[in-house]
This record gives C-alpha cells, sequence and structure tokens, in this order.
C-alpha cells in the first residue's frame, strides 16, 4: 500500500468529526491492505509507530529536504527505513541517522513529510486514534465490536489483534487472553471535580477508595525467576529498576502479574515528586531506591484474576502482598469518610485518590466510572504569549498557547495547552489573539502579553526548558479573564512557592 494512501485517508478522518464517518474511512482502508501491511497500517492509523524508538526526535526533523512532487513510497518502504533508523549506534550512528532522515524525507510529499513528522514526534492528531480504529477493525472484519474490544484488552499493540479479527474472525480473536510476561493495557481512571461527585459516578453502596500516587504506572510479571517491569507505555524497564523486581521477586506463591506505582521516598517515607522518580527510571545510575506500591493483582499462581470482581482481587493482593509495598485504601459507604481519607492523602503529599468499584472487574485499556479518581485542582491566572495553528480539526484556528507568569516587567513561559478549548473558545481567541499578533515564526504567532487566562493545572515538575525552571503538568484553560490585566496576573514566584522551597529563589 502507497503511504500517501493512508495519508489521505488520515486527512479525510481528521477533516471530519463524525465517529461514524471516522470509523468507515478506516475501515476501508484495513480491507484494501494486504495480510502482510495489516499491523503496520494499524499502527499508524493508530498514531504510532512500529519502533519503541527511532533515535529520532523533533531537533531532528526541524531541517527537512524539499517534498517530493510526485508520491511513490510503500507503507512497507517507510518502516524499513525506520527500523534502519532505529538500529543506528555507536560511532557515527548520528550522522548516519541524519542522512537516512534526509533521504527518506526526500522522497514523501509535503502531507507525507507532515504526517510523518507527527508519527515520529508522537503528535498525529486525526481525531481517530485507538478506540475509533477498533470500532473500524470490527466493521472490517464484521465481527462484533465487543469481541475485538476483549481481544485489544490483552495485546499491547492494535496490529496484532487487526490481523487476528481480518484474517481469522471470532475464533481468532477468542484465542487473546491474559499471559503471564506479555503485558496488557493498564486500566484508567475517568475523572471527577470533587469527591461527592466521584462517589455519585461510581456508584451506591460501599467503594474501595485508594490512595493515588504521583509515581511511574507499573505492572509487574514474574514467570518463575524472571521479573519484568512494563511501564504504561509498556516498555520493559526492569534493568533500571532493581529495587522493584527484587522485591517482587521475593513475594510468595508462584506466576503473577501486579499493578502499581514506583516512586521515590525521602528519608522520612513522604513521597518526592513526579520528575524526581521519573528521573531515577530513565537514569543509568541510581542513588535513591525507587519503591513498588501495588494496588492490584491480575494473575497469581497461573490463574487469570482479570474477570473476577475487585473485592477478590484485593483480597489475593493482601495475602501475596505485604502492607509495605500495597497503597493504602479504604473501603466505606459513608461519603464523609471518603471525604476524611482523601484530605488526608492530599495532607501527606500524595496526588489524590481513586474510588473504585468494588464488584468490577479489570477492563484493561478502558476507562469508565468502575474507576473514578479525584484530585486537588490547583488554578493559576497566567498570560498568553503565543500561540500555535491547530491541526487536524482545529485546522485554521489558532489553538495551542503558550503560557506566562510575571517576573517583574517581563513574563515566564510555564508552557502550553490546547486542553478545554470548545469550538467557540478557538473561534474567539483566534480573532482576540490576531488583533495582539506582533510577528510569527512558522506556525507560531506571538502575541503582545495582554491577555489573561485562568489555567487548572495537576501538579509542577522541574523544567529545563523553560527559563523558570518549572512546567506546568496537565494544564487546561478554565476560561479567559476579561476583569484582569496582564499586572494581576500570577508571579513565578507565586508559581515556585506552589513547588515548594526547592524552587524558592528567596
Amino acid at each position: 500500500m502507497e503511504f500517501a494512501r493512508l495519508v489521505s485517508v488520515s486527512r479525510a478522518v481528521a477533516a471530519t468529526r463524525a465517529r461514524t464517518t471516522k470509523r468507515s474511512l478506516i475501515a476501508a482502508l484495513l480491507t484494501q491492505a494486504d495480510p502482510h501491511e495489516v499491523e503496520l497500517v494499524t499502527a499508524y492509523l493508530s498514531g504510532t509507530l512500529r519502533q519503541r524508538r527511532t533515535g529520532v526526535g523533533w531537533r531532528g526533523l526541524t531541517d527537512l529536504p524539499p517534498p517530493a512532487t510526485s508520491a511513490g513510497v510503500s507503507v512497507a518502504e517507510v518502516d524499513a527505513a525506520l527500523e534502519e533508523m532505529a538500529g543506528l549506534a555507536g560511532p557515527g550512528s548520528g550522522t548516519a541517522r541524519r542522512d537516512a532522515v534526509t533521504s527518506l524525507f526526500a522522497r514523501l510529499t509535503a502531507d507525507e513529510q507532515g504526517y510523518l513528522r507527527g508519527l515520529v514526534t508522537g503528535e498525529v492528531r486525526q481525531g481517530a486514534l485507538d478506540s475509533v480504529v477498533l470500532d473500524a477493525v470490527a466493521e472490517a472484519a464484521g465481527v462484533p465490536v465487543a469481541s475485538v474490544r476483549r481481544a485489544a484488552m490483552f495485546s499491547a499493540l492494535t496490529g496484532p489483534v487487526a490481523l487476528a479479527a481480518l484474517s481469522g474472525g471470532e475464533e481468532a480473536l477468542a484465542a487473546f487472553d491474559l499471559e503471564v510476561g506479555r503485558p496488557v493495557r493498564p486500566m484508567l481512571a475517568s475523572s471527577a471535580p470533587d469527591v461527592a461527585a466521584a462517589v455519585d459516578k461510581v456508584g451506591d453502596g460501599a467503594v474501595v477508595v485508594d490512595t493515588k500516587l504521583d509515581g511511574i504506572r507499573i505492572q509487574v510479571h514474574r514467570r518463575s525467576a524472571e521479573v519484568l517491569v512494563f511501564t504504561r507505555s509498556l516498555d520493559e524497564i526492569g534493568a533500571r529498576l532493581p529495587d522493584v523486581t527484587e522485591a517482587v521477586r521475593a513475594l510468595p506463591g508462584g506466576d503473577l502479574v501486579l499493578d502499581g506505582e514506583a516512586l521515590t521516598l525521602a528519608d522520612d517515607g513522604s513521597p518526592r515528586a513526579f520528575q524526581e522518580t521519573a528521573s531515577r527510571t530513565s537514569a543509568a545510575e541510581r542513588t535513591d531506591r525507587v519503591h513498588p506500591f501495588f494496588f492490584d493483582l491480575l494473575a497469581h499462581q497461573g490463574v487469570s484474576l482479570v474477570h473476577e470482581p475487585a473485592a477478590t482481587r484485593l483480597a489475593r493482593l493482601d495475602d501475596v502482598v505485604p502492607a509495605t509495598m500495597r497503597t493504602t485504601r479504604l473501603l466505606s459507604d459513608d461519603p464523609a469518610a471518603v471525604a476524611a481519607f482523601f484530605a488526608e492523602a492530599v495532607g501527606a503529599g500524595q496526588e489524590g485518590v481513586i474510588l473504585k468499584d468494588p464488584d468490577a472487574p479489570y477492563a484493561a485499556g478502558r476507562r469508565g466510572s468502575a474507576w473514578v479518581k479525584v484530585k486537588p485542582r490547583h488554578t493559576l491566572d497566567l498570560v498568553v504569549l503565543a500561540v500555535e495553528w491547530g491541526s487536524g480539526r482545529r485546522r485554521g484556528w489558532l489553538s495551542n498557547i503558550w503560557l506566562g507568569a510575571r517576573e517583574g516587567d517581563s513574563f515566564v513561559m510555564l508552557g502550553k495547552t490546547f486542553k478545554g478549548m470548545t469550538d467557540e473558545t478557538l473561534r474567539w481567541q483566534t480573532e482576540r489573539f490576531l488583533t495582539l499578533e506582533t510577528r510569527r515564526d512558522g506556525h507560531v504567532v506571538h502575541v503582545r502579553p495582554e491577555q489573561v487566562v485562568e489555567i487548572a493545572f495537576d501538579g509542577l515538575q522541574r523544567s529545563t526548558r523553560y527559563p523558570g525552571g518549572l512546567a506546568l503538568r496537565f494544564a487546561r484553560v478554565v476560561g479567559y479573564r476579561a476583569d484582569k490585566t496582564a499586572e494581576e496576573a500570577d508571579t513565578i514566584e507565586t508559581v515556585r512557592a506552589l513547588a515548594g522551597p526547592a524552587h524558592s529563589r528567596d
């Protein structure tokens, strides 16, 4: 299949907001793919590469050759070129990789270049990622969506599910199941603004209230003496977490699969910042202990527990894992007790809580009302410094805003966001920021720092990318403030105070 054909379908998918249309477009493309191309085409349509790492980042894609005038590269040829780049190592590999990037991109048209750049940098925004692709697989194969989604629970990648559905139908899909050593997609939590809303969302009766740690999500598989540690994105990092592998290897029983978090702790046992844990899990040398805390047991002694209710899984977890390696939790039907538990968790420096339905199975890869997270909401009044033109369905509108806090007579950038914007917001801010434009730099429109915006965020992390040394985590727009001037926006010192003493410059 020509890469241009896939890119064309992706652009058509991005241009429509109708989920059924997106699904039909993708399904039609999948039926045109040869069997040996199905997994690759599915990965690209899901916005991912087959290669976990290619060694190419956004910096390596800033100076591309002029695009080709006509298409002529196949999907398989793109994949082969990326595989070659991923395999480069040692002296001279940097130059060889740059040459390989130039050689590949010189053969691509402008549209193909743009799409592949998005794939490599993880910025494909076509409104049709994994959930829509799974629906399209069902349509293309003529099988129930439920069968496809069930198989996807037990496959780290969508491609193998698509190939099984298209080549073997429901029988092939039924063969997918939990297997120790093969990661499953982590169950996800939906959000609620406060404890009361979360209790209502989970439903009547008692709920499990689990402490939400601000660490690295880990899924640990023990098969005989082998221990594998998978991240949220299903990368295996056991070699970087010897503390975790040793602790799990020492647990009683046979083969097992655990779900939890890993984080570094201060000397007094309090959690350290998320970024400290992230840096420890990626560093070649480790000086601080990374401690595992588990909150679910998916398999034990060769028996899958994912279809068992949460209460059963948690009882087994308590039998296998000591309290020092489990998250703190509460079982209660009293909203006041749940609220008190939440306040205690936040006061202890944790990220919040997750309310869980004790009767629910483990829905791998799904986000619903069985798990509902609650975190304290922080807001800041910041100033918009620049705006980026959008892509996909946001094409033609100014979308991603650059956020700054006051520092004297200037502003310090803290991050970017396009989260929380409605179509009405996009229309308004496009008109507003074009009136404030001072200059352009490619797709970035720089503006006079006059417009104040209220931003909600989940936390702060250290950053070498921004001069203030801090960046917002999960920033989203609450609303624009017509009642405030830039002189009334929050200062960088206010932000540093929220981040804690380590970031103060007093």
